[in-house]
């Protein structure tokens, strides 16, 4: 069976891919490395809705216990307009490390599944990393899954968060407006 390293943002984001690549013949092995989450509060919860959802679909993962969103906010300062692209490359980064570490046969992420996210960069940035650390990326449009996810996590009753993580987000979804446009 070939082996993924499956990089994965939170328990609802995982509902679909996990079954899916499954189905496909896969062995999975999750990974939870996330240095974008704000605040602490807020990776906790995403870390413990995983967990959740791990053990209830019987998911062994990895979790990168060190929450450093130093690091991130490091490499996106003054660069604030790219943030996304620098935190997929961030994440999948490390997954390909890890992947290529573990002697993995594919990395992969569940970003693909939400339709909030820059899905072509996700997808293009993956190709770029696989072939730089010579594990291959397994890019599947996980999208159709999406209104899935949210039916299974309620059922579940995993944490779902609202929204995709950072500060910037987080802002974007809940500021008044003024404040929001002097993100941009």
């Amino acid at each position: 069976m070939p082996r993924v390293l499956l990089h994965i943002c939170c328990g609802p984001c995982a509902s679909y891919p996990v079954p899916a690549l499954r189905e496909e013949g896969f062995e999975l092995l999750g990974f939870y490395y996330n240095p974008n989450i704000h605040p602490y509060s807020e990776w906790l919860k995403r870390k413990e809705g995983l967990e959740q959802y791990a053990g209830e679909v019987d998911l062994q993962v990895i979790y990168d216990e060190k929450y450093n969103p130093v690091e991130y906010f490091q490499n996106i300062s003054y660069r604030e307009s790219r943030r996304c692209f620098i935190c997929y490359r961030m994440r999948l980064e490390q997954a390909a490390h890890i992947a290529k570490k573990g002697k993995f046969d594919y990395f992969t992420s569940t970003l693909l599944v939400s339709k909030h996210q820059q899905h072509d960069l996700i997808h293009e940035l993956g190709e770029a990393i696989a072939e730089k650390y010579g594990v291959p990326f397994l890019y599947r449009d996980f999208r159709v899954g999406f209104k899935e996810t949210g039916d299974i996590s309620r059922a579940m009753g995993l944490y779902r968060q609202q929204y995709c993580g950072c500060l910037y987000s987080e802002v974007e979804r809940y500021a008044p407006a003024e404040v929001r446009k002097l993100l941009r």
